[in-house]
């Protein structure tokens, strides 16, 4: 299918076709799926029910809207808490109509998702303290009496930065100091109310698989941490309550944490990038696999989740593509703590034989942290896990949860031997991997992580990676791939060699300032004053968020940005299906799977 960009609303509302950060992760029911099954999202006849999410402002206008909805004769299928809105189902006549009620701030598709194949009806759980096991470390004593290999080693120290679609203040992330937040570079940015908040679902779901830490428990007493419960967490929300975000916007983050990861109290060793565009040119010249290679070459071990197209993926995700970074495919544990059992995740993306998964870690039906009131959240209320006393948990299925893992291992590496260099540390967890039978080395790369097998080996004397290295001289359009976003007042697309502002993009003035760790100056990107230029808030380290700004530039499109115009980021036309939502967004042709739609997200998460 064909991304098409056709506005749906009067009112003027970023709608996003493209870049969506966070298919990686498929929903609960695809795990029992078929190998590679094939996914269609079935677009919905002109006078049949069409999904859609509503914005509105206030509690009045949200019941005028589920009235309007019900007079219409549609179907509301759930409230959205932390956008202020609805999803609903609706003739597609009546969305104009709809966009119309007092206090209706957009109207924006969602998407019909209909499998062609496959069986959908998993209810398996694995929890993290499993999943951790099954990596090599054993995660399931009080917080006193956590060693491994007679070591307290928790990431302590170690910072990890995540650019996804925020974190929300959950407990298990809501510690002193445990989340700093970067500059929110979403378009949700200019909503004070929305800002750096996971209005999506997906960051503070692998937020608490790296680094989630519940406060001190009495001995024996049930408690969530993550791989790297020690570690600080880097925020840098790119992704709306859609998922949706341009490349550009990813790029930008990218080297504010190169520009910034010295800062103090930052110390940042580690970035997770749960995501990937569908590419159509090398990473020798595409400019996000130049970002990230130049994470890597000062000093930041970058992590990327390859995709969840399966066997059908003719190549990873980009930045996975990078051949420096460490790219990660999914394991699935079999729902037990012992790796022996482990196979390759149906849906991990298998690559080509020059490039593919360098290890692996467990990614199928990982419990995690989930955000109250997120898209996620309120769409798929079936993944949420209750054990009667806390409804907090959320499990999910995807090469990002893997990639998390692995960020979370990392740290703990970081903080045993500091001097260790990007280059090593993904030398050390290939070296050290446990290969699972029958794997081929296109599906199963080195094997499956052993962390203590890891801590216990020699720092490698002769690490330095063979490659060719990226030029970033490639184009910016070419690096979205399928995905793109548009204006839906105006129906202008954003392609082209300019950002979300409509700046021109030069590669060979981009490339030098990347290169050497500038291309951030103050709140500048390319050109143009994206966030304010200073730490906010007292207290020290646990109360520090990156200041805000409210973007006065113009759109790529010529348009004014402004809160109620861009504060909902949704999708457009066929964004949610196939070439975006839909089999390839987030997951493998952009974040790492098919994304969290037909491939991902008929359900809950895995």
């Amino acid at each position: 299918m064909r991304t098409r960009t056709t506005p749906v609303a009067a009112r003027r509302t970023a709608v996003l076709a493209a870049v969506v950060l966070a298919a990686a992760c498929l929903p609960a029911t695809a795990a029992t799926a078929a190998p590679a099954p094939a996914h269609e999202v079935a677009a919905a006849p002109a006078a049949a029910g069409r999904p859609v999410i509503v914005r509105v402002a206030g509690a009045a206008a949200l019941a005028r809207a589920e009235a309007a909805v019900a007079a219409a004769g549609g179907t509301v299928t759930g409230r959205l808490g932390v956008i202020g809105g609805l999803a609903a189902t609706v003739p597609a006549p009546a969305v104009t109509a709809l966009a119309a009620v007092p206090g209706v701030l957009a109207v924006t598709p969602d998407a019909t998702v209909r499998p062609s194949a496959g069986s959908w009806t998993d209810t398996g759980r694995n929890l993290l303290a499993d999943i951790a096991a099954t990596a090599g470390l054993d995660r399931r004593g009080t917080a006193d009496d956590r060693l491994l290999d007679g070591r307290r080693l928790t990431g302590a120290g170690v910072g990890v930065a995540i650019i996804d679609s925020g974190v929300a203040p959950v407990q298990g992330l809501a510690g002193p100091g445990k989340v700093i937040h970067g500059p929110d570079l979403s378009f949700e940015s200019q909503a004070a109310n929305l800002r750096n908040l996971d209005t999506y679902g997906h960051g503070t779901h692998l937020a608490g698989i790296i680094a989630g830490q519940d406060p001190d428990t009495v001995k024996g007493a049930r408690r969530f941490d993550g791989v790297a419960p020690g570690a600080h967490l880097i925020s840098l929300k790119v992704a709306a309550a859609d998922g949706a975000v341009d490349v550009s916007q990813v790029i930008a983050a990218v080297d504010w944490v190169v520009t910034h990861r010295r800062d103090a109290g930052l110390n940042i060793r580690v970035l997770n990038l749960s995501f990937g565009t569908d590419s159509t040119q090398s990473a020798v010249l595409d400019p996000l696999s130049f970002a990230v290679e130049s994470a890597w070459r000062h000093g930041i071990v970058v992590v990327a989740a390859v995709g969840n197209e399966g066997p059908s993926a003719a190549r990873v995700t980009m930045p996975a593509a990078n051949p420096f970074v460490i790219a990660v495919g999914a394991s699935d544990p079999g729902g037990t703590p012992a790796a022996r059992d482990d196979t390759v995740a149906s849906f991990s993306s298998r690559g080509t034989l020059t490039r593919h998964a360098d290890v692996l870690a467990g990614g199928r039906s990982v419990v995690s942290l989930r955000s109250p009131g997120s898209y996620l959240d309120s769409s798929y209320p079936e993944a949420r896990i209750s054990d009667g006393a806390t409804d907090r948990f959320f499990r999910g299925s995807g090469t990002s949860q893997a990639a998390a893992v692995v960020s979370g291992a990392a740290a703990l590496l970081l903080q045993q031997r500091p001097e260790l260099t990007p280059d090593q540390v993904k030398k050390l967890l290939r070296d050290t991997a446990a290969p699972i039978r029958g794997a081929d080395p296109r599906s199963g790369g080195a094997g499956q992580i052993d962390v203590l097998a890891a801590v216990r080996a020699a720092a490698p004397l002769l690490s330095a990676q063979a490659a060719l290295p990226s030029t970033g001289a490639g184009r910016l359009e070419l690096s979205r791939g399928s995905a793109h976003v548009a204006d839906a007042a105006t129906g202008a697309v954003l392609t082209g060699e300019q950002d979300i502002f409509g700046a021109p993009w030069r590669p060979s003035e981009w490339t030098d300032a990347s290169r050497d760790g500038r291309a951030w100056s103050g709140g500048t990107w390319n050109g143009t004053a994206w966030t304010g230029s200073t730490w906010t808030g007292g207290g020290g380290l646990q109360a520090r968020t990156w200041s805000a700004r409210t973007w006065s530039a113009r759109t790529w499109s010529g348009s004014t940005w402004n809160a109620r115009t861009w504060s909902s980021a949704v999708w457009t036309g066929d964004g949610w299906s196939a070439r975006t939502w839909s089999a390839r967004t987030w997951s493998a042709r952009t974040w790492s799977g098919r994304t969290w739609s037909s491939a991902q997200w008929p359900g809950p998460w895995q």
